[in-house]
């Protein structure tokens, strides 16, 4: 029997425990727990020095319920089939979670991306998405890449450069990736997305009084303590975005150089500041260190709140119990394997599941890839007569009270939204929206939690899809 890969059958777990639940018929269930296409890839990539090297790739494409299919591109040595596998599954219950009408998909390339130059990384990736062209797995419609572990919007230029080529003549051709950098077609607010998307859904988790005392803990995320595992892309702007407007304390991080921790809390700014001038978290001032080997120790801080935003399985059940926060906000993906979260269910610890929490990413990608449809950047249309009328308000105001408006707060009130004002606001909708029907299946259904009562919401809408497609009776 052939052995599955420990992350993939963690999702297959979470799956098959939720899906019980799920207003679902048993051939709908059995369809949705595949993956529909898996491609797997060798090509061949003359390094800097002239050597060929032979690239493994994948791209696997979960469910085609819904098109395009939509998901990142990681380049990392841990890269498999099954984690590619997971990935791609765990797209398509996050797309139907927040409501973006994507199937999901993901894509991974076995290369370490800070042993390669830039010219190595350029010909490696122009040559992976060749290789999707050409057989047709990639395009506005059909499945569209994005940034993930290893992978930004550099990477994302060369994807859309390279599919470009292919197709000249194609007017929608931006569509075909997102991550792209602004001046490409990308969107203002897609780099915070994800971290931006996780402070939405800890603020909104935190909102309820009654929740909250289950815990232990007060209303609201102001002074809690939080510890973030990971200061990548979403690791740090989960942090900087929970501390300057949630009025979070960071106590602990966690690298992969070390841990640090400061129970009367660290200046994230600061600290990114000073790992990029030292290369290290270790050192920083005030804070108590522990060593690369020790480094798994940030699980084990005291905090109210810990984020994991590095890789998968990161929490286990061999240092499950060890965990004293009273929130775990998956921020990576599968961070909390199936065996672990039973451990954690059992100490009462509310568990934020990565399937909802780190939603944000594809939720901007689905607003960049509506921008690059439309070809009109948001606020465009409406900005300046938002912001006249506005002003004929504030006009209105001073004339009927004989009280003049102060110029701070007149271009306060009279403003008229930017793209990033619009997609901050998009993304807010988004996760408070998708938050509440989380939390209603949860209290609706008794005795299951947050991630079950995910799966579910998502088990059921991308059912109710099949369902009306002809495939089953």
């Amino acid at each position: 029997m052939e052995k599955i890969d420990p992350f993939y059958q963690s999702v297959l777990n979470f799956y098959d425990n939720a899906s019980q639940y799920a207003n679902v018929t048993q051939g709908i269930i059995d369809q949705i727990r595949s993956c529909n296409s898996v491609y797997r890839m060798r090509y061949p990539v003359q390094t800097s020095k002239g050597k060929i090297k032979v690239i493994e790739a994948y791209r696997v494409q979960h469910s085609h319920h819904r098109l395009p299919t939509k998901g990142g591109i990681r380049y990392s040595n841990h890269v498999n089939q099954g984690e590619v596998m997971a990935l791609a599954t765990l797209m398509s219950f996050k797309c139907a979670i927040v409501d973006v009408p994507f199937g999901g998909a993901k894509g991974g390339v076995k290369i370490n991306p800070w042993e390669h130059s830039e010219y190595e990384l350029e010909k490696i990736t122009r040559r992976y998405t060749v290789e999707l062209v050409k057989r047709n797995m990639m395009g506005p419609s059909i499945d569209v890449p994005a940034p993930d572990y290893g992978t930004g919007s550099r990477e994302m230029a060369w994807i859309y450069d390279t599919y470009r080529a292919f197709n000249e003549k194609e007017i929608d051709a931006a569509g075909c990736v997102t991550g792209k950098p602004v001046t490409q077609g990308g969107i203002r607010g897609r780099t915070e997305a994800t971290g931006r998307g996780v402070y939405y859904g800890i603020r909104e988790a935190c909102s309820f009084k009654e929740d909250m005392e289950e815990l232990g803990l007060t209303q609201g995320i102001k002074g809690k303590k939080i510890v973030i595992q990971g200061l990548g892309n979403v690791g740090s702007y989960s942090g900087t975005i929970c501390q300057d407007e949630g009025g979070a304390i960071i106590v602990g991080v966690g690298e992969a150089e070390g841990a640090i921790y400061k129970e009367d809390g660290i200046d994230i700014h600061k600290l990114l500041k000073y790992r990029k001038k030292n290369k290290t978290i270790l050192g920083f001032p005030g804070a108590t260190n522990y060593e690369k080997d020790q480094r798994e120790v940030c699980i084990e801080f005291p905090c109210d709140i810990l984020i994991p935003a590095a890789l998968e399985n990161q929490i286990h059940k061999k240092n499950a119990k060890k965990v004293k926060a009273k929130i775990i906000a998956e921020a990576a993906n599968g961070p909390v394997t199936s065996e672990a979260e039973k451990i954690l269910n059992k100490k009462g610890i509310m568990i934020l599941p990565d399937v909802y929490l780190n939603a944000g990413g594809v939720t901007v990608s689905y607003f960049e890839w509506l921008k690059n449809l439309s070809h009109i950047r948001f606020g465009r249309m409406d900005k300046r007569f938002n912001q006249n009328t506005y002003g004929a308000f504030a006009d209105l105001i001073e004339r009927s009270t004989g009280k003049r408006i102060g110029k701070q707060e007149r271009d306060f009130l009279t403003r008229g939204g930017d793209e990033i004002d619009l997609v901050r606001s998009g993304l807010e909708e988004t996760m408070v929206t998708a938050y509440a029907s989380i939390r209603g299946i949860k209290r609706r259904k008794k005795n299951i939690d947050l991630r079950i009562a995910a799966f579910v919401n998502a088990i059921e809408k991308i059912g109710s899809d099949y369902s009306t497609m002809g495939i089953f009776p």
